[in-house]
């Protein structure tokens, strides 16, 4: 019966005007496209092509944030020159930016094994080109540079979900050891894998392909060769196990027959 309000309740509401006030609004769609248009060129000379989009979705990107914090309040232009990047893929990212996704959609779970892409009447199923997860692997790369590790996550879920024939997994492989970092395991290793596992079919479909690309990117024949090497050795030792334990490899004494 004491004569403070709210005794007993167990909550001290002294500091909640403090922490209200400190609170951010949240940003609604409404405000992004209120901020000012920033114009993107793509390439240079006369193949260049402008790109524009808004500056605060351009800026969730910390290159971009970058890039447009040297802009004044009273510019009357805001451009900013990308002439390495590919037009499509830049494409994707500004999809990205407005729409949490970029063509073909992802359809269910990026972590679902069930999950599929909606088809692209571009390309063929499976893809002999090899376009078709270029594409993806062109913005998982772009997501890296720009620093977007959402774009590159749903990217590199896409590049798993893109059927493809072996020399279009060759010109896939080529890219990625071309264009990622060497210590980029989370692309390169299925990369690898992918041929250590199946390169005793598919060399032989795309045997010359596959050959200059050993030869072009030696260190991509060397991570091949290390896996299967890897592989070897642990069927030498689980068999080598087995036969130690008695659980029917060679020499494993023939059980005695009854007589009785």
């Amino acid at each position: 019966m004491g004569d403070t309000e709210g005794a007993g309740t167990g909550v001290d509401e002294s500091g909640l005007q403090d922490i209200e006030a400190e609170l951010q609004p949240q940003k609604t769609f409404l405000d992004y496209l209120k901020s000012p248009i920033v114009e993107l060129t793509i390439g240079q000379g006369d193949g260049a092509t402008t790109l524009t989009a808004h500056q605060s979705l351009l800026t969730q990107s910390p290159y971009f944030r970058e890039a447009c914090s040297k802009f004044s309040d009273s510019a009357g232009r805001r451009v900013i020159d990308l002439p390495s990047e590919d037009l499509d893929a830049m494409g994707c990212f500004l999809e990205y930016l407005y729409t949490h996704e970029y063509f073909p959609r992802l359809i269910g779970p990026a972590n679902s094994a069930t999950s599929t892409l909606e088809p692209d009447p571009q390309f063929d199923i499976p893809d002999s080109t090899g376009n078709a997860i270029l594409r993806h692997a062109r913005v998982y790369t772009l997501a890296s540079r720009f620093g977007l590790p959402s774009l590159r996550s749903l990217a590199h879920a896409k590049i798993h979900r893109t059927e493809s024939t072996a020399k279009g997994e060759i010109a896939y492989a080529r890219y990625v050891y071309k264009e990622t970092d060497t210590a980029d395991a989370t692309i390169r290793k299925p990369v690898a894998a992918f041929w250590a596992n199946r390169s005793y079919v598919l060399r032989h479909e795309a045997e010359e392909e596959f050959r200059r690309m050993c030869l072009e990117y030696p260190q991509f024949g060397f991570d091949v060769l290390s896996l299967v090497l890897d592989e070897q050795e642990k069927r030498k030792a689980r068999a080598e196990g087995a036969a130690a334990g008695g659980g029917g490899g060679p020499g494993r004494k023939r059980a005695r027959m009854s007589t009785g």
